[in-house]
């Protein structure tokens, strides 16, 4: 998986990759992306009309995430590297991502935290039990309220449909929160590997039942829009390491 450099850094709606081998030992030490490329691809994960005054952390592979830039909304931003829920460690997950006050305060330091385990040792099978553990006993606080996590950046790479395999999409939505939610609530039939049944509200369950969300894509002119307006982003992001390429069939 090759990191490149490029001029350009100066300037579930899915099809995806085929599926991604698993990392090797060797593949699983996280790069640190540059400041200005990180804090815009974390920042497309939110509206337009609230980036400017969001807060902004980045991440140091060797300590965890630190402050970057801080907002006044309550909306806190980041790229997630370290998906607590996955059996193994990877070098390549991006997920940007926005939560509220009342997700920030909960999900999202504990998104933030797996980052901090990681750096300090912690294996990725410990830290799944551990973040299992701290679920059911109630150690992790959910949202004491209902709220949402932005996610309509043009562009992720984490396990997706169809397959639930690593996969580089462009999959623009927002997440309600819903601990302990499940599809059968909603009435909710998603199918993977079928596009028409994801485009009603669905729910994820992420590693815990405690840590599940009501998933909502947005529409295909929208998503349409957000690749177009973020064209820039897409280019920077190709530029600086191939995997993260939205190339056609991804979107």
């Amino acid at each position: 998986m090759k990191i490149k450099q490029g001029s350009a850094l100066a300037a579930l709606v899915i099809a995806g990759l085929a599926a991604t081998a698993p990392a090797s030992p060797a593949e699983t030490t996280l790069d640190r992306m540059p400041a200005e490329l990180e804090t815009r691809l974390a920042l497309s994960a939110a509206p337009p009309a609230l980036r400017e005054t969001a807060t902004v952390y980045l991440l140091d592979p060797a300590k965890g995430y630190q402050l970057s830039r801080q907002g006044n909304s309550g909306i806190t931003c980041i790229v997630e590297r370290t998906s607590w829920d996955l059996s193994d460690f990877r070098n390549d997950i991006y997920i940007p991502l926005c939560y509220d006050a009342a997700g920030s305060r909960t999900y999202l330091r504990h998104i933030m935290e797996a980052a901090t385990l990681r750096a300090t040792g912690m294996d990725a099978a410990t830290l799944n039990a551990e973040y299992q553990k701290r679920y059911r006993d109630k150690t992790f606080n959910v949202p004491e309220k209902p709220g949402v996590s932005y996610m309509v950046a043009p562009v992720m790479r984490t396990i997706g449909p169809p397959d639930m395999n690593v996969h580089t999409m462009a999959m623009p939505h927002v997440m309600f929160y819903a601990p302990g939610v499940t599809n059968d609530d909603i009435g909710a039939k998603p199918d993977l590997a079928a596009r028409a049944s994801l485009l009603s509200p669905f729910v994820d369950r992420q590693g815990a039942p405690e840590h599940s969300y009501i998933i909502q894509l947005v529409g295909d002119a929208e998503k349409t829009k957000i690749l177009a307006d973020e064209k820039p982003l897409l280019d920077d992001l190709c530029a600086y390491r191939d995997i993260l390429c939205l190339r056609h069939g991804d979107h």
